[in-house]
């Protein structure tokens, strides 16, 4: 019965009223379904569990997605709640077409997905609303603090907020501006939408996190009340969830550079100084700074949602939503960094070192072997040092979301139905950090690198224990305090009028303004009197990196440093956050206009829509800049821009089983607020990003090309072919510029990589299948193939070089699936998924770009319904303890190992209660 039931479509439905009815159709489906097996269950009451279990759920995604007119993915509640999703993104990464990063840039991966993206592009091409709003968050990681700014954290969201996923891919009139790639909307659950009239929900639980060994609280609750007439409905919803995380990894990436010639390593190994002819610097790569990195973090993230719905009458809806999450996310680096490379390779440091006291391998253009030994005598080694400890904290570490939005539905008359909205939202990014830096005595050394999959091999005489000097005979530190608001307010009015003009059933028009602010204040950390003495180091919270380095098959695992409540007073008492570093700080205000309309068409098997979106935007950027007197000043850039953005979507049911699509569009993003005008600079190393306030937009046309085959109930077959080119691309340029140095405490020369527009396209393919099999199991399995590439070759990026070019677009995974595997028979259920994605480029700094390795993961779930109000369930995240791994790719050189992260297993116990 199920596949006959709603491929006839009714020309005289309204969208709204074709929206509600498909709703109570699946509904109603999802209630015969699982009525079936409730009342093998539980003959007493089959009405109580209505749409729960993954068939039913499955089958409202799969009609979802068969019923719409234009391409989309979509996610009910129970695909969240029956997997190990503890926020949205783990579940959308299930999806064909769509990639996750548990980071939102280079910083490796902290266990939870955090950025979501579509179609093999950067996170800032995908749009991410909430209720089909805009919604502001913020980033806890100063590197995306400043360099962000567009893209959303799910790491603020848990899934137990979650009604609905809708990922849309292309575009129509109606949907919000801002995503080129697509849109990815959150639907949080309705206090109307519920069948009873009252229900709370409860689900207490931990977590426990392998490496750290801890367990951790998970506590969720649900209030939702309704009258008896329908008219008034509140729901409240309230999260408490806390997580240990302990990260042990290798960073080798922190400076990889050129052999200078007649440095030690050039007189000791012929060829090294000039092994590499690529432009500017010829020398063999050597590993300067390199080493061990263990982050240890505690994760809180508190929040809720009020929503407030009003019925007074058949023609009016309103409706008040208030949202607040914040994830205070205090962590610590221990960073301890073999230094051998940085004192033989550069000629500044050590020419009168002996170069019989140096050995190594020179091999495709890499030092892969260097050996340090200590000569006798040796006046140099009294400067040079083996190792570096840096201990990075960042004793607030913090991001919040929040909103508030009002929205109203009237139905003027028969023909005629407006809906309001009016909201503000608000993400905050807020990190102070510090470090306690130790530069070690000169003791020799080596290191060996044996290929791009590997860990280094660093061997550091002496870094078991405690010992300063060499280098720097004092502590030092470095920091700032980081700030970043985002706001947004907004204000739109859409109308629907139902018509008589034949095959165009419905025209959908309306309008919205709204005011993007983002501001940055950075304020730089002061050593107070004490800190550079050595008596003032905490020597009470001297401590060893943990076994947990053995996994890495890396060196480390006992390595001296200091605990992070030592490094934490320390920083108090010796350092103090004054004097804004005005080089990193802007704000942006980007006031926008737009205005669509769009007709929805229906005829015989053939229906769809198209439409005309118009959009003007203003970019007013303020930042600080190097002026004549020397001395930072004020500059203000000025920009607006008129977009023209039609779409067209068609759908045709070719028989009542299959459901061919073709869709056309021209799509807009706007450039990253914070590259447009960040800094980020790395003092030691003088390299940095740069933002450019004259950023153009990314615009896009695209065209979709799919098929359908419904060919058994709760089942599916699916093919796509997808086309972008993209026009404004942001890849970027390198080049040189004077910033204030804080460590040298002076301006200098830093060699800069800065944001420029760009073409480039993506094309590719996306296969699903889901099947319900016999005896409760079922299968669902996806495959993405995505080609992707720079078109432009911008001067001075690495798809502009003359030798060694390259073109690789950020983000862009050639291959990708998803393979799972359920059961459900009465009152066990169980899933298994296994995600992959092969490597992608993540992004360049100084010569070299840094590609992500091809990484899979495996989740599992397992979940038992005690009785009508209670069930339990287990969760398993990242079983296979997953390698994160990056490589760095230099031209003229081969490829070497970059980070290495492993995080460990989380495993989640939870109590659920249903009243």
């Amino acid at each position: 019965m199920h596949h006959h039931s709603n491929n006839t479509k009714q020309s005289k439905l309204t969208p709204i009223a074709a929206a509600v009815g498909l709703m109570i159709m699946g509904a109603a489906m999802s209630a015969h379904a699982q009525e079936q097996q409730v009342q093998k269950q539980q003959a007493e009451e089959p009405a109580q569990v209505i749409v729960t279990g993954i068939r039913a759920s499955l089958q409202q995604s799969l009609n979802q997605k068969r019923n719409s007119d234009s391409l989309v993915e979509v996610i009910t509640a129970e695909d969240v709640g029956k997997m190990p999703d503890k926020n949205v993104a783990d579940s959308l990464q299930r999806l064909p077409g769509v990639s996750v990063a548990a980071a939102g840039g280079g910083e490796g991966s902290f266990g939870e997905n955090d950025r979501v993206a579509l179609r093999g592009t950067p996170f800032g091409l995908t749009l991410t609303t909430l209720n089909g709003h805009s919604v502001s968050s913020g980033d806890w990681f100063a590197d995306n603090i400043v360099g962000g700014g567009r893209s959303v954290s799910f790491s603020l969201f848990p899934s137990e907020l979650i009604g609905r996923v809708t990922v849309h891919k292309g575009s129509q009139a109606d949907l919000l501006e801002g995503g080129a790639e697509g849109v990815v909307d959150i639907e949080t659950r309705k206090p109307l939408d519920f069948k009873k009239t009252f229900n709370a929900q409860v689900s207490v639980g931990g977590v426990n996190s392998s490496n750290s060994g801890k367990t951790d609280p998970q506590l969720n609750g649900l209030i939702a009340w309704k009258n008896d007439q329908g008219t008034l409905g509140v729901l409240v919803q309230a999260f408490h969830e806390k997580r240990t995380l302990s990260r042990v990894g290798q960073e080798n990436q922190v400076w990889y550079d050129h052999v200078d010639p007649g440095s030690p390593i050039d007189k000791a190994i012929p060829g090294a100084g000039t092994a590499i002819k690529t432009t500017p610097v010829a020398g063999a790569m050597a590993n300067y700074l390199g080493g061990t990195a263990w982050f240890e973090q505690k994760r809180t993230r508190n929040g809720g949602l009020i929503d407030v719905q009003m019925k007074p009458n058949s023609d009016l809806t309103v409706d008040l939503t208030a949202f607040y999450s914040h994830l205070d996310a205090p962590n610590i680096n221990h960073n301890f960094m073999q230094s051998l490379g940085r004192f033989l390779a550069p000629s500044w440091a050590t020419t009168n070192f002996p170069a019989g006291a140096v050995s190594g391998t020179l091999s495709n253009g890499v030092i892969t072997q260097l050996t340090g030994t200590v000569p006798a005598n040796c006046a140099a080694c009294a400067t040079m040092s083996s190792a570096v400890q840096e201990e990075f904290s960042r004793p607030v570490a913090e991001s919040k979301s929040q909103f508030f939005d009002v929205d109203a539905k009237y139905r003027v008359n028969d023909k005629l139905t407006l809906k309001g909205r009016l909201g503000t939202t608000k993400g905050v990014g807020n990190t102070v950090s510090g470090a306690l830096g130790v530069w070690m005595p000169y003791t020799g050394g080596s290191y060996t690198i044996t290929d791009a999959n590997s860990p280094v091999i660093y061997n550091t005489p002496g870094a078991n224990k405690f010992s300063i000097g060499g280098m720097q005979a004092t502590p030092y530190t470095y920091g700032s305090h980081v700030t970043a608001n985002d706001k947004e307010t907004y204000g739109e009015l859409n109308g629907t009028l139902r018509t008589d003009w034949g095959a165009v059933s419905t025209v959908q028009f309306g309008g919205r303004v709204a005011e993007h602010k983002r501001d940055l204040t950075s304020i730089g950390i002061n050593a107070l009197p004490g800190l550079d003495s050595v008596a003032n180091l905490p020597m009470s919270g001297l401590t060893a990196f943990p076994s947990d380095f053995n996994d890495l098959g890396a060196n480390g695992a006992g390595y001296w440093t200091f605990s992070q409540d030592a490094v934490n007073g320390w920083l108090n008492k010796y350092g103090s956050y004054s004097g804004d570093l005005r080089q990193s700080e802007f704000n942006i205000k980007e006031p926008t206009q737009s205005a669509f309309v769009m007709a929805n068409f229906n005829a015989e098997s053939l229906s769809g829509n198209f439409g005309l979106r118009v959009v003007h935007t203003t970019e007013e950027v303020n930042r600080y800049e190097i002026g004549p007197s020397g001395s930072f000043e004020p500059k203000r850039y000025s920009n607006s821009y008129m977009d023209f953005l039609p779409s067209a979507n068609f759908r045709l049911d070719v028989t009542k089983d299959v459901v061919a699509r073709f869709g056309t569009s021209r799509t807009m993003a706007r450039p990253e607020l914070g590259m447009m005008a960040g800094v980020d600079l790395r003092d030691v190393q003088g390299t940095g990003n740069v933002g450019n306030p004259n950023l153009r937009p990314i615009r896009a046309n695209n065209y979709d090309l799919g098929v359908e085959w419904y060919f058994a109930p709760k089942s599916m077959l699916s093919a796509d072919a997808f086309y972008s080119a993209l026009d404004g691309y942001v890849t970027y340029g390198s080049g040189t510029a004077t910033f204030y140095n804080q460590l040298q405490k002076q301006n200098t020369v830093y060699q800069v990589s800065t944001p420029v527009n760009t073409t480039a396209e993506v094309k590719g393919l996306e296969f699903a299948y889901v099947q319900d099999l016999a005896k409760g199991f079922g299968v669902n399995a996806n495959y993405t193939y995505t080609l992707g590439k720079e078109t432009g070759h911008a001067p001075g990026s690495p798809c502009g070089a003359l030798a060694y070019q390259d073109c690789t677009l950020i983000g862009t995974s050639k291959n990708a699936y998803n393979l799972g595997v359920f059961y459900e028979q009465d009152k066990l259920s169980a899933r298994i998924t296994y995600s992959w994605r092969s490597g992608f480029l993540n992004g360049t700094s100084r010569n070299s770009a840094a590609f992500q390795a091809p990484i899979g993961t495996l989740s599992a779930s397992l979940a038992y319904q005690i009785n009508e109000n209670y069930s339990v369930t287990l969760d398993g995240k990242d079983l296979n303890n997953p390698l994160v791994r990056s490589i760095i790719h230099t031209p003229g050189a081969m490829d070497l190992p970059g980070s290495l992260y492993k995080n460990g297993r989380q495993v989640y116990f939870t109590l659920h209660a249903k009243f």
